[in-house]
């Protein structure tokens, strides 16, 4: 905690709500990183190793990511220290939102991330009594289906494509390279493969497979909708790499849609893809940009590419004080279209200006967060 107060600075965290409960062994953490643009909304994370810092750094993720989307929704993330799998998930669940429950849905809403589902969400909005406590619950009553849509997959391969074209290339029989298999790797594949790219790499936690010809991207669909994680344990032996090295294959296109800092500055010196386009938040460190950049290789940022959560997220904030459920097509109509959008606009702003196309979206969410700082009363005053 003492590490993150001298991290704090003009953009916040503003608000850092540490929680427990000594009957279930929950323990968990809220962060609020900046509110200028709305209330707090961010998905909530549970796993074993969660951080209090590491809460905060994807908070702040999702301050530009609302901004760079221009949706009027705060920062903010939250975390549960616990197993996913374990037999007392709902029992920690309903604790914790007993215990935030002065701050939901007040100054923050909850969503889905690692380790949570739509039927947390469900147990969230239950527990508070309140159906703008959570978004992300199934779609009986009355969710947006972010697993079934794959939203924020659909929108990092339409940022793919965007930022293909922008180089003046077809995504057609691109070559694709996607670590990680879960919610949004798997629903990336579909789309890359719907579009014409050939995806000739993809892992889950157990390991990877690669194929130089392309793998057969509805037939390992099938196969993680059957095995989960264990999908890769199915593949022969010749096609298996060990787990990381699908990061390395020689590919046009790569997507990190696993886990943070996975892209440091060793592994950006054997990245032999020509284009990185972040499917999860944070995989990439600042010396791996700087390294990816000196190499002609263009980095499309994390809150720039899998905003499509957030996108969807919209909608179902919306939803929350309707009767009605929003199109799935009008959805994925406006994921694709913002997101394509936004990449093609910080390439595009990049280039002009000679920076890296991460500055560049951060200079435009920034712009946009000081400017509702400055119209709310929240910068410093002058001396």
């Amino acid at each position: 905690m003492r590490d993150l107060l001298q991290e704090i600075d003009e953009w916040g965290p503003e608000k850092v709500v540490c929680v427990s409960d000594a009957r279930t062994g929950m323990r968990g953490v809220l962060v609020i990183d900046n509110t200028a643009r709305g209330t707090g909304k961010g998905g909530t994370r549970m796993s074993p190793t969660v951080t209090v810092r590491e809460i905060a750094r994807l908070a702040r993720v999702m301050t530009w990511k609302w901004a760079a989307v221009d949706l009027f929704h705060g920062g903010a993330k939250a975390g549960i220290f616990a197993d996913p799998e374990s037999p007392d998930k709902e029992r920690i669940v309903r604790a914790f939102a007993r215990r935030l429950a002065d701050q939901i849905p007040a100054s923050y809403v909850a969503g889905l991330d690692m380790g949570m589902t739509e039927h947390d969400a469900a147990i969230i909005q239950d527990e508070l009594g309140d159906r703008g406590a959570a978004v992300g619950v199934p779609e009986p009553l009355g969710g947006v289906p972010y697993d079934q849509l794959g939203v924020t997959g659909h929108g990092v391969a339409e940022a793919v494509d965007a930022a293909l074209a922008h180089q003046g290339r077809s995504v057609k029989g691109a070559r694709v390279a996607l670590q990680g298999f879960g919610a949004v790797g798997a629903a990336a594949a579909k789309r890359l493969h719907e579009l014409g790219a050939q995806v000739v790499a993809l892992s889950t936690i157990d390991g990877s497979v690669h194929d130089p010809d392309g793998l057969d991207v509805p037939a390992w669909l099938d196969a993680r909708a059957e095995f989960g994680d264990a999908c890769v344990a199915k593949a022969p032996p010749a096609r298996r790499l060990p787990r990381g090295e699908e990061l390395l294959v020689d590919c046009d296109v790569l997507v990190p849609a696993a886990g943070q800092d996975v892209i440091d500055a060793d592994v950006a010196a054997k990245v032999r893809a020509g284009l990185v386009v972040e499917g999860a938040n944070l995989p990439t460190t600042p010396e791996a940009r700087a390294l990816l950049a000196d190499r002609d290789v263009t980095v499309v940022p994390d809150f720039i590419a899998n905003a499509g959560g957030a996108i969807a997220a919209g909608f179902a904030m919306d939803a929350r004080h309707s009767a009605f459920r929003p199109e799935p097509t009008a959805i994925l109509d406006a994921v694709a279209e913002r997101t394509r959008g936004n990449t093609e606009l910080v390439l595009d702003v990049a280039r002009e200006r000679g920076t890296l196309p991460h500055e560049a979206a951060l200079d435009l969410a920034k712009e946009r967060v000081r400017t509702a700082m400055q119209l709310r009363g929240r910068l410093p005053q002058p001396a």
